[in-house]
């Protein structure tokens, strides 16, 4: 049987559903030896910020039961030596190119997109509003609805490229910042970022990162992620990208019924760099084993107990 696994969102078509994500996958150029990076359905680089970024001091990554914490605090190369010297590397390469935006301020934000916005090759724009791991910005911007809005405003206006704010799993009701975001004009959302944790070590009784707290990702967050995309999906009117611990094509296929257009894996690339291959291979064998022709079709599937009562109650 002839499967599709070609997914549009926002305008922007992916060859699959699967995306390398932000902050785990380098800028995509670090993997060229490892994997063939046309494989992907998409890529989104490391945070850019104006200016280089020197990040948090080491010990910036500790391991956790069936997870990973981490606060690295965005390090980057900075807009303009990403634009002249990892793009023209990235664009030989058939995938589609995310850029994860970072800032101080509303401003910045503003002027990093509009960098952005002429630069050859760039797909869309992935608006860091929500890293735990950062003294400033960050989520103060993805915590409060209205900062939210200014933000992802901001780079509306400043970009016709497709805007993706990151959501943070940091907050009461991610229904509510979804929204903000759809109404300040995003193309899509992703759904979520790390959860704020703490390790311990309790022979010195100090935190294992130099830090403090850091961001939790990997399979231990999973479950979260899937409830908050199914949530998100339901709320808003524009496709929402899953994010959380994703390593196997079930765990693709979890996010795909909840709502999610497309997912982003992290974690597991630190892990298993060549797991997109085996993924794709096993998301056709499902959609033949259930008699499907095209991936779209197990996109918001889920049968939750009540939808149906509630259907019927009008």
């Amino acid at each position: 049987m002839d499967v599709k696994l070609g997914v549009d969102v926002a305008g922007m078509a992916l060859k699959n559903p699967l995306i390398a994500a932000s902050g785990t996958f380098g800028y995509g150029v670090e993997y060229e030896s490892l994997m063939d990076l046309g494989l992907l359905g998409g890529i989104v680089s490391k945070g850019l910020y104006l200016e280089p970024r020197l990040g948090n001091p080491t010990p910036r990554i500790v391991e956790t039961p069936a997870g990973l914490l981490n606060a690295i605090g965005l390090q980057g190369v900075g807009v303009r030596a990403f634009v002249a010297d990892v793009l023209p590397r990235l664009t030989k390469h058939d995938t589609a190119l995310l850029v994860n935006v970072c800032g101080d301020t509303v401003e910045e934000y503003a002027e990093v997109s509009r960098i952005l916005d002429g630069a050859p090759g760039v797909t869309g724009l992935e608006i860091n509003i929500s890293c735990p791991n950062v003294k400033k910005g960050g989520m103060a911007f993805g915590g409060d609805p209205r900062m939210t809005f200014e933000v992802v405003d901001a780079v509306r206006k400043a970009t016709r490229l497709p805007v993706i704010p990151k959501l943070s799993p940091n907050v009461g009701d991610i229904t509510i910042f979804a929204r903000a975001c759809e109404e300040a004009g995003a193309d899509a959302l992703s759904c979520v970022n790390t959860l704020l944790g703490l390790v311990i070590d309790v022979e010195s009784r100090r935190p294992r990162l130099a830090f403090g707290t850091g961001g939790l990702s990997g399979p231990a967050i999973r479950p979260v992620a899937v409830r908050m995309t199914w949530q998100a999906a339901r709320a808003v009117r524009i496709p929402v990208l899953g994010i959380g611990g994703i390593a196997t094509a079930n765990d693709v296929l979890e996010f795909l019924i909840a709502g999610a257009r497309a997912v982003q894996i992290g974690t597991a690339n630190f892990v298993d760099p060549g797991l997109y291959e085996r993924v794709l291979t096993d998301l056709r064998a499902y959609l033949e084993r259930h008699g499907l022709t095209d991936i779209n079709q197990v996109v918001g599937t889920l049968e939750y107990p009540g939808d149906a009562e509630r259907e019927r109650r009008g």
